[in-house]
């Protein structure tokens, strides 16, 4: 009797297996490694960027095609546009390997919201990829560039984006998580880095522009754009993007140009940068101070400059110092005086060093924060100074 009950409870639990049902074969999908969304009166606009694998295979020969493909459909919400879509595609499009997201300028505009609904409530999409905002163009416009170097311009945007990132500064790698995260925040707001087209965007459609030694049209990161809750306030600027990361504490390397004491000037390589917001009340009065500890080595010496003397290192330490305090003020004031909108977490920083105090001026924080006096302290230290002391090009012409 006992082996019968086992040989029936086996059976039922093969019954309720449910093995490959919803399986889909690779020949029966569109990869797609981005996506656009812009807005056309009332209507989204929705783009995909296709992969053509056999174009991107190694094994096969490629027959001159495009390794990229894009779709467009329109619709009143994402979701419309994107089944309209399989009318035009062969497949099914798939957007688990989904790379980027391209918001265009003047959806941003008008709120990012709704479109981030649906991404981050579809079951087949991630939520690691990055978004990012279009400047002075739609995000169709962008996702048509052919880029060369990297066949998926889907990869060149990311790629880029990861490598200014670490070794410029000027941009900032936000995923949907992310994002969502911040736009469900009340006291911090989201910024978004944002890409433009450089050239005829007629041009960067062709096939030609990756068969020339001079690509006519290329995709530049262009800053970092600043939102008030879901909509698109204004931009910053390459120099104070990275000055934003530089307090954000987001700065992994970039280059600091210094006037030698004499003529010429000598380049510096910020290797580590820490950033420190921290909140107090005094006298119930919020502030903030900001403590910003740099390491740096020398990269470029073009002036005559002993580089073997401790004052020397002092003079570089002093004025590199002064030079991002300088720039961070310039960058801060602009945030808080002309955009008013806490993108540095200021509130976070305030509501951890006193959540009571805080809870009494959340409400008023709006009209508090552009007044909110902010200490920024910049400390350096030079560690490198190359694989030679001083300039030997100086010191021949002495």
């Amino acid at each position: 009797m006992s082996k019968m009950k086992m040989i029936s409870l086996l059976l039922i639990l093969t019954l309720l297996l449910s093995g490959c049902w919803s399986k889909r074969e690779l020949n029966e999908l569109a990869i797609v490694v981005a996506l656009g969304i812009d807005k056309i009166d009332d209507e989204y606009e929705v783009s995909i960027q296709v992969v053509d694998t056999s174009e991107i295979s190694s094994k096969q020969p490629s027959s001159g095609r495009s390794p990229v493909v894009t779709y467009h459909a329109k619709g009143k919400s994402v979701f419309e546009a994107i089944r309209r879509m399989t009318t035009l595609t062969p497949r099914r499009p798939y957007f688990s390997h989904l790379q980027m997201v391209v918001i265009g300028e003047k959806l941003a505009e008008v709120g990012i919201n709704e479109p981030l609904d649906f991404i981050a409530r579809d079951h087949e999409f991630r939520n690691d990829f990055d978004v990012i905002i279009s400047h002075g163009s739609t995000a169709k416009e962008v996702l048509n560039v052919l880029t060369p170097i990297e066949k998926m311009p889907a990869n060149k945007l990311l790629n880029s984006i990861k490598v200014s990132e670490k070794a410029w500064g000027s941009t900032l790698s936000v995923t949907t998580d992310e994002l969502l995260n911040t736009l469900s925040s009340k006291e911090k707001s989201a910024v978004l880095t944002a890409v433009e087209i450089q050239g005829d965007t007629k041009l960067g459609i062709d096939q030609t522009n990756v068969e020339r030694i001079k690509t006519p049209v290329i995709l530049k990161y262009a800053g970092i754009a600043v939102f008030k809750e879901d909509r698109l306030e204004g931009m910053l600027s390459e120099e104070e993007s990275i000055s934003f990361n530089f307090l954000n504490n987001k700065i992994g390397s970039t280059i600091v140009v210094l006037a030698c004491p004499n003529k010429g000037d000598l380049s510096t390589e910020i290797t580590q940068s820490k950033a420190k917001i921290k909140g107090a009340f005094e006298k119930g009065v919020p502030k903030i101070s900001i403590k910003i500890d740099v390491t740096q080595n020398i990269g470029e010496v073009n002036c005559a400059i002993n580089l073997t003397q401790n004052k020397t290192i002092r003079y570089i330490n002093k004025k590199t110092a002064e030079q991002i305090k300088e720039q961070t003020k310039k960058t801060l004031d602009i945030i808080q005086k002309n955009y008013k909108l806490d993108i540095l977490g200021f509130g976070e920083a305030l509501n951890r060093e006193d959540p009571k105090k805080w809870k009494e001026i959340q409400k008023e924080w709006s009209t508090i924060y552009p007044e909110v006096a902010v200490d920024i302290k910049v400390n350096i230290i030079t560690q490198g100074l190359g694989t030679i002391q001083n300039s030997l090009l100086y010191s021949s012409k002495e």
